[in-house]
């Protein structure tokens, strides 16, 4: 079984200031492979209390903030993005869960999800996209080192790359790579994560892309799913 992790992270990683690549081997395991330190986190764009429970984050992986825990009032805005052009709603029948809103690329096509799929979509040449909005008990570090973790395990043949994707106060990740049954068909997957947390708990959040590999236009389909979203928290 063969598994690349950050392979093609580090000169991503070097565009962008204070980033920290992050390798994991064929065990999963986390190995920081630049320190770095954080500018600081962002408070969340609606007007929350400037005070109240936190947790610190649990290791140094790109894009984990401290978790803010106050309480917010019912549908509260707490990421709102200009987002311009089309868009999707995506939710899920967990009334605690928060609903997210993406830009979705012309020549898409959104259909509702199931279970805690909350959106579902399709593009040109095989493309495809999917929300996933789920309660976790992991707080973001080990929530995201899990989501990797399964990635790397779909396929026998697995590459990824991290980036931290952390926005409006919340921990986050972008996530590159590809999977393969074998070295001559393989697919290309971005995804975007975020850990959110309610008034009741923990949501780990997903935006997933795939595509077979050279599929003409992926990067930009891709780049517009995986673009920060707005979060409304019930």
């Amino acid at each position: 079984m063969t598994r690349l992790v950050c392979a093609a992270a580090a000169v991503m990683v070097l565009a962008v200031p204070g980033v920290a690549a992050c390798t994991r081997n064929s065990d999963g395991i986390p190995v920081r492979a630049e320190a770095s330190t954080s500018a600081g986190s962002v408070a969340p764009t609606s007007a929350l209390p400037a005070t109240g429970e936190t947790d610190e984050p649990e290791s140094s992986q790109p894009g984990v903030l401290e978790t803010t825990k106050v309480p917010v009032p019912p549908n509260a805005v707490v990421c709102r993005q200009d987002q311009q052009g089309q868009t999707a709603v995506a939710a899920v029948a967990d009334p605690a869960a928060p609903k997210i809103t993406i830009r979705v690329p012309a020549g898409w096509s959104v259909t509702r999800g199931a279970g805690d799929v909350g959106a579902s979509l399709s593009g040109p040449d095989d493309m495809v996209a999917k929300v996933t909005i789920a309660a976790t008990p992991l707080e973001a570090a080990a929530a995201f080192t899990r989501y990797g973790d399964d990635l790397m395990a779909k396929y026998p043949i697995s590459t990824l790359s991290l980036l931290p994707g952390d926005f409006c106060g919340f921990s986050g990740q972008k996530l590159i790579g590809t999977w393969a049954q074998d070295p001559d068909e393989s697919l290309e997957y971005h995804d975007r994560i975020a850990h959110i947390w309610t008034n009741t708990g923990n949501y780990l959040v997903a935006v997933h892309v795939e595509a077979p590999s050279g599929a003409p236009g992926f990067d930009e389909a891709a780049s517009v799913l995986t673009d920060k979203f707005s979060i409304v928290i019930p």
